[in-house]
């Protein structure tokens, strides 16, 4: 055997147990195919799919030896829009989805990849922004899943480049 391979995705309401290992992976690796990964406990293997796949926070990869590795989202660079009212908070999501823009949504925020200029926007139209570091699950879209991409990529509204 030349190795660990990750060879199936189990998604989070599809899998239990514990784990062999965890791997943490920030908003952009979670759509792949094919990557070598390690995991926090030091675990190696490569992901190789048979196509690309939205790896979910909670979701498990099956290794060819038949054990789990949990996928987790990573801590990276975000912000959380929130407003005074559930109708305006509403508004901020249609502002938000107008840019195409991933978005996590919970019932008191918006959370986002940090942007100056969309934070920028988000406040003129009246939101707190909190800027901080945590894990980014945005919602999967109505295409995820059903075989087509809706990719509109950055489209010029300044998202900033994805730092470390």
């Amino acid at each position: 055997m030349t190795g660990a391979r990750a060879i199936e995705v189990r998604k989070v309401s599809n899998w239990s147990g514990t784990p062999a290992d965890v791997v943490e992976l920030e908003f952009d690796d979670r759509h792949r195919r094919r990557i070598r990964l390690q995991g926090r406990d030091g675990l190696s293997f490569l992901l190789d799919l048979p196509k690309a796949a939205i790896l979910e926070h909670g979701d498990a990869l099956l290794l060819n030896d038949g054990r789990l590795v949990a996928v987790a989202a990573a801590a990276e660079r975000v912000m959380d829009a929130r407003a005074g009212s559930p109708r305006e908070l509403a508004r901020l999501a249609w502002h938000v989805g107008n840019r195409h823009l991933p978005a996590e949504i919970h019932a008191d925020r918006i959370r986002l990849r940090y942007d100056h200029v969309i934070a920028a926007m988000l406040r003129g139209l009246g939101a707190a922004v909190d800027e901080l570091d945590g894990p980014f699950a945005p919602e999967p879209g109505a295409y995820a899943g059903h075989g087509g991409s809706h990719s509109h990529g950055h489209h010029g509204h300044g998202e900033a480049a994805h730092a470390h």
